[in-house]
């Protein structure tokens, strides 16, 4: 539709030979001291205003944007393309799917659903590292990929055939955000003759990598990602925007990785929930393309919707490098050029406004890793040693505090546990070598080869390089290799009980890598190629061998993971694994030499070379100025342009799947993968009211900081889990239960996996850890959370969450509101949100509500045994949203606590989905109509 360009905005763009419409930013007053992240938002605005949804009101408010405001006035964005990786997009096809039935039922043309808007998918996130360490890894674990997920694929390649300007990149490729940023991206779209800037939501939280590129776009459920797909915007407040200023250079011996820790410890300080993050500045010419993609990539891990940088010559740069035409790279600087979104320094650049202001002296950086469980705790790596020390006596104790913050007992204190010999059996006196002054408790391994060795505490299980973070950074991914090189050379090499992995985020990295020469420095240490995917960062980290895992476990070891990655959360990367840490490239190889996490680099030697001399990390890092010299040689524009020549047709694994043909997917009834959802069961054109919730109880009372990786199934499939369960009840061998994720087709095994995290800590119960709540019509027994729920929703009882802050950090996960939804919870009540899950649970029809101001469950005296009524919800129906609601909660035999609940449905785009029982029903309803 085109505009009613209220503005007369709307005209010519001539590129040389080429002549383009676009909607010109300067017909609007207050425009050209906009942040470069508004003036996206203002041409997005007059492009699509329709005076009804977008007038020019909504045109008015942003261009008159105050920074110092609350955001309070509600716009409607509509990206120019969504995005997808495999985990999160298959449900999103799934949900089309059943769309398409779901409309022929209620008397509309099934061709309606159709993505509107480019729609890619990579699948990048269903490589398992089962195999590593060995020159075959690669092909094995991809075949044993494709043997795992035919019925996925073959649904998925249904999708590619079905549905319209719908494309998906096969396995094997790389990484969604790399492929992103080295190939999808437009930085300037061309569609039906018009020209505008590139946007795009995602279904992973870090689609803000393209941000590097200056493309707007963000992560958001997929719930959502199915309504941008079918042309509804996406509603959303008008931002603040802080302002970050980059000054000065990175220093020689600090990397990309170091940067951004500083930063998202920086911003996670500061509190960016829900606002814009623009760098601006002298210092932002001197930050290369990758490093700010790298910066860009971890904006979910400081909070931030975007962390974006405007167009300039260094955009133009790896837009040619990465083989883009050169008639869009001219378009691009043309089109910025002309817009003022080209980033010029000197005097006549306006200066932007901004709501808040940083500021970071690039060359204070220093190295760093952040661990053992959040992305912000960074750790000044040459504090690592004493920062673990600290920490590890809670791992020991089961008392895991944030950075250690909760330590039971003194680090210089010996272990409550004791220390055993090494034979799993009886005690000896604490070791005075490695373990003195910090728990210790040495088991010796015997592998069947007949190796022997010892571990403990600390040691470092899996060093992975991995995750599109950095495997998109040729410094850091170059600096990594030249590291392997070096420690080669001098005759270093890995600890035994190190499982090394190489998974680089496309197939160019491998280019480089043979180019340079690198590959068997690194497949000397164990760094062998092991897919090109997510891997380690997502928890495809694959079982560690028989004999450690059987070590650890039978001996409660706390043993460390060290990766390349942007999530360390708890009982995200493998079960075995309670401590994980983030590092760049090359100190992941590091501590892969080290072996254990209890190392100082400046003071301990990594070993000694072939003259026994001790061989220190400083003798082993190289120089920055070889490191750039090594990628100059190694990286060519046609590397690129090779290998994303045909980059949607595969190979011939891909080629060969059959391909289910028809516009309505033809369900397998004993499919273990693929199911048709309960969404639109029953469903009319007429909405039913919205109704108070009364007599409910509470599914679970959660803490601080619970992540969507604690709501949301993740990771393996426990044999003795509701999941496991169903899985073997359907004929399905324990050897083939694969991952949630690669499940995530299938509502049955994603229910049961709702809240069954390994960490998960219900406060319902003492010192459990898991999926399990109390079910209160069975006089408070002890039972898996699906069972409880099961149970709940039989006696057609609803169920409420009580948490507290930040609650639904992490990753955009849709099933993390599905989930939720399915197992019966109508409401949560928490102290505050993470910006994607509140607005999922909105999309799955659950009412998310917060504690008064300065109030939480405990201060209000609220233990999850009362039974919950919630009043005024059914003011909603007048077309209003109430403020506040009234909770009661009433424990038997106490008197009732009571208190106003702050209603966190924050737009009337939410309240409208909320009113038809989610987003998926509202978009239904208003195309078929």
């Amino acid at each position: 539709m085109a505009s009613t360009n209220s503005f007369d905005a709307h005209g010519t763009l001539e590129v040389g030979e080429q002549s383009y419409e676009m909607y010109r930013l300067s017909a609007v007053e207050g425009s050209e001291t906009l942040p470069y992240s508004l003036k996206v938002l203002l041409e997005n605005l007059l492009r699509t205003e329709d005076g009804a949804n977008i007038t020019a009101d909504h045109i008015r408010a942003v261009a008159a944007w105050d920074a110092d405001a609350q955001p309070d006035t509600e716009i409607q964005f509509t990206p120019a393309r969504v995005i997808m990786q495999d985990f999160t997009g298959v449900p999103c096809i799934v949900d089309l799917a059943t769309m398409r039935e779901a409309v022929a039922d209620l008397g509309g043309d099934p061709a309606k659903i159709n993505p509107l808007a480019p729609a890619e998918l990579v699948i990048d996130h269903s490589v398992i590292i089962d195999v590593f360490g060995r020159a075959d890894a690669f092909e094995r674990n991809v075949a044993i990929e494709y043997e795992r997920n035919e019925e996925r694929y073959k649904f998925l390649r249904w999708g590619q055939t079905a549905f319209d300007d719908f494309k998906v990149v096969p396995p094997g490729t790389g990484i969604v955000h790399q492929v992103n940023i080295e190939h999808l991206a437009r930085t300037v779209m061309v569609r039906d003759g018009v020209a505008y800037p590139d946007t795009c939501v995602g279904t992973d939280s870090h689609t803000t990598m393209v941000n590097g590129l200056g493309v707007l776009g963000w992560g958001v459920g997929g719930i959502e990602a199915e309504a941008a797909m079918l042309g509804q915007p996406v509603s959303m407040l008008i931002p603040r925007v802080v302002g970050f200023k980059l000054s000065g250079a990175i220093p020689a011996g600090a990397t990309a990785t170091d940067v951004v820790l500083t930063i998202t410890e920086m911003l996670r300080k500061h509190g960016v929930v829900g606002k814009f993050v623009e760098f601006y500045g002298e210092g932002v010419s001197a930050v290369p393309l990758a490093n700010r993609a790298t910066i860009g990539n971890m904006s979910p891990e400081f909070g931030s919707t975007c962390a974006i940088f405007p167009i300039d010559d260094v955009t133009l740069e790896y837009l040619r490098l990465t083989g883009r035409s050169a008639e869009s790279v001219a378009l691009v600087e043309a089109y910025a050029k002309e817009q003022g979104m080209w980033l010029q320094a000197g005097p006549d650049q306006p200066e932007a406004r901004y709501s808040e202001y940083l500021e970071l002296d690039l060359s204070t950086v220093v190295p760093s890793i952040a661990g053992p469980k959040r992305p912000q705790d960074r750790i000044v790596l040459a504090d690592a040693k004493t920062a673990f020390r600290k920490v590890l006596p809670t791992y020991v104790s089961h008392d895991e505090g944030d950075a250690g913050a909760a330590s039971s007992f003194p680090a210089s204190d010996p272990s409550p546990q004791g220390t055993t010999d090494g034979t799993n059996g009886g005690s000896k006196p604490a070791d005075e070598g490695d373990g003195a002054g910090r728990p210790s408790k040495k088991v010796t391994v015997t592998t069947p080869e007949g190796a022997s060795f010892e571990i403990d505490h600390g040691i470092v299980s899996i060093a992975s390089i991995t995750s599109c973070t950095n495997t998109s950074n040729p410094s850091v991914m170059m600096a990594a290799a030249m590291l392997a090189k070096n420690a080669v050379e001098r005759g270093l090499t890995v600890a035994p009980w190190v499982k090394t992995s190489m998974a680089p985020g496309s197939k160019v990295v491998t280019g480089y890598y043979e180019k340079a020469g690198m590959w068997p420095y690194l497949e000397k240490l164990g760094f062998y190629l092991v897919g090109y995917g997510c891997t380690t960062c997502i928890g495809n980290s694959g079982p560690l061998s028989d004999e450690i895992s059987k070590a650890i476990n039978d001996n409660d070891l706390a043993v460390v993971s060290v990766l390349s990655g942007n999530r360390n959360f708890e009982g995200r990367i493998n079960p075995d694994v309670k401590m994980n840490y983030l590092a760049s490239p090359p100190l992941v190889i590091a501590y892969a030499l080290a072996g254990t996490m209890d190392f100082d680099f400046d003071t301990e030697p990594l070993g000694q070379d072939h003259d026994g001399n001790d061989v220190f990390l400083k003798d082993l890092w190289p120089a920055p100025a070889d490191v750039e010299r090594t990628i100059a040689a190694s990286i060519s524009q046609e590397m690129f342009t090779e290998d994303y020549a045909d980059v949607f047709a595969g190979d011939e694994r891909w080629r060969s799947l059959p391909t289910p043909e028809g516009k309505t997917f033809d369900w397998d009834a004993d499919s273990t993968y693929v199911r048709k959802p309960p969404y639109f069961d029953g469903m009319s054109m007429d909405t039913t009211p919205v109704a108070d919730i009364d007599g409910a109880r509470v599914l679970a009372k959660l803490g601080d900081s619970v992540t969507t990786d604690h709501i949301s199934p993740a990771g393996s499939i426990k044999a003795d889990s509701p999941a496991g369960t169903y899985l073997a009840e359907h004929g399905v061998e324990r050897k083939d239960f694969n991952s949630y994720g690669s499940r995530r087709g299938n509502h049955e095994v994603m229910i049961r996996g709702t809240f069954a995290n390994i960490r998960l800590r219900n406060l319902l119960l003492d010192g459990v850890e898991g999926g399990f709540t109390r079910n209160f019509l069975a006089g408070g027994e002890q039972t898996t959370i699906f069972d409880a729920s099961a149970a709940y929703q039989e006696a057609g009882v609803p169920l409420v969450i009580l948490a507290g802050k930040d609650y639904g950090s992490g990753s955009s996960r849709d099933w993390a509101a599905k989930g939720t939804a399915l197992l019966g919870v109508k409401a949560v009540i928490a102290e505050s949100y993470e910006r994607i899950h509140r607005s999922n649970l909105i999309g799955m029809g659950v009412v998310p509500l917060q504690y008064p101001a300065g109030e939480t469950a405990d201060s209000l005296g609220l233990d999850g045994t009362e039974t919950f009524s919630i009043s005024g919800l059914t003011a909603l129906n007048d077309g209003s949203t109430p403020a506040t609601v009234h909770v009661t909660a009433t424990r038997e035999g106490g008197s009732p606590v009571e208190f106003d609940a702050v209603v966190r449905v924050d737009t009337p785009g939410e309240a409208d989905y909320y009113r038809n029982g989610g987003i998926l029903q509202y978009v239904l309803r208003s195309l078929v109509r």
